[in-house]
């Protein structure tokens, strides 16, 4: 099986089989989040009159080939150059790309193309993965090994068939345990990442049993070198 199990944890623990598990849909814009927006027609800017600095909620920064971010308000709605206040809280990122594209169509520009990533949205690795820490999730439906791929992949001590995948909904944290061995895991939908995920791959057993040897021989050798010592100095003694 590519998942073990998925076990639920709330104030009344519960357990329940990943069959019964949700699959992650695609995630929609909320309050503060940070959209980067590009015009693929003009690399610089949304639009060519651009304040020369903006800041606060809502308002845009940085420019050139990556595009310029905005701030969600909680009030839904985003202010853009030239348009004002959009709401955007509820869409896909591709809806929200849509609507953007549509009003500068009829109010400025000649046929724009948007493209959206929502900036803000993380997932954690650690464990035994090549590189360790936060990494981004800019594009929708991200699956674990994508992350790996991105993570550089696994060291010689992952155990493959024990990665967990920690998810938060508020107070309820789900446990779900992937075994890599199965090429599955490449399709599995359930295998999407959800922003706030924590991935921990485990040691394989080699791994474990190296690392304890390693251990005890730090362990041990002080002792050692003050044995060696004492018979050096009792061979001496006796000279």
């Amino acid at each position: 099986m590519l998942f073990k199990n998925a076990k639920v944890t709330s104030a009344a623990t519960d357990t329940t089989t990943l069959k019964s598990f949700p699959v992650a849909s695609t995630y929609r814009i909320q309050p503060r989040d940070v959209l980067q927006i590009r015009n693929l027609q003009n690399i610089k800017y949304i639009v060519d009159e651009v304040p020369a600095s903006a800041t606060g909620s809502g308002s845009g920064t940085g420019g050139g080939a990556q595009g310029q971010t905005f701030e969600v308000d909680e009030d839904g709605t985003v202010a853009l150059p030239a348009l004002g206040h959009i709401a955007v809280v509820g869409l896909t990122r591709p809806e929200a790309a849509k609507k953007i594209e549509g009003l500068y169509r009829s109010e400025l520009l000649k046929d724009p193309i948007f493209d959206i990533k929502v900036v803000n949205l993380k997932v954690t690795l650690f464990g035994e993965a090549a590189s360790q820490g936060s990494f981004p999730l800019l594009k929708d439906n991200t699956t674990l090994v994508e992350l790996i791929g991105q993570a550089g992949g696994l060291t010689s001590g992952a155990n493959e068939t024990n990665i967990k995948i920690i998810r938060h909904n508020g107070t309820q944290k789900t446990v779900i345990e992937v075994d890599l061995g199965d090429v599955n895991s490449i399709t599995d939908p359930r295998a999407i990442l959800q922003n706030g995920d924590v991935i921990y791959v485990a040691q394989n057993k080699r791994a474990i049993r190296t690392d304890k040897l390693q251990n005890l021989n730090t362990t041990i050798q002080p002792a050692l070198l003050i044995l060696n010592t004492a018979l050096i100095l009792l061979t001496l003694s006796r000279l």
